[in-house]
């Protein structure tokens, strides 16, 4: 099987933090939704099971699943959590991107 997502220190760490108050869900679920000017754009959200045709990735005790229709779209991509003075957002760094719209918002591939 193919890796679709591999998480950095500091995205697992962060996980791990979240799920601590969430004691009925399993993990976070990775999907792609069409949104904005340039097509698709990443959502992350608290899941209390694997659905039937996620691809689970578990990495340091951390388990994050990958919504059927996002994982081709995500193969080989770089969950981080980045903080700093202004902000603090996990980044998905996907070398299969073709180019993003200018806000940021969407990426097409």
């Amino acid at each position: 099987t193919y890796a679709f997502v591999f998480q950095t220190p500091s995205a697992v760490q962060k996980i791990k933090e979240l799920l601590k108050d969430k004691p009925d869900h399993v993990g976070v679920k990775v999907g792609v939704r069409t949104r904005g000017c340039n097509g698709l754009s990443y959502t992350l959200e608290y899941t209390k099971s694997k659905g039937d045709s996620d691809e689970e990735v578990v990495q340091d005790g951390v388990r994050v699943f990958i919504e059927k229709k996002a994982q081709l779209t995500l193969l080989g991509t770089e969950m981080d959590y980045v903080e700093d003075k202004l902000s603090s957002e996990f980044v998905f760094n996907n070398p299969n991107i073709k180019g993003t719209c200018g806000c940021g918002e969407s990426f097409n591939i």
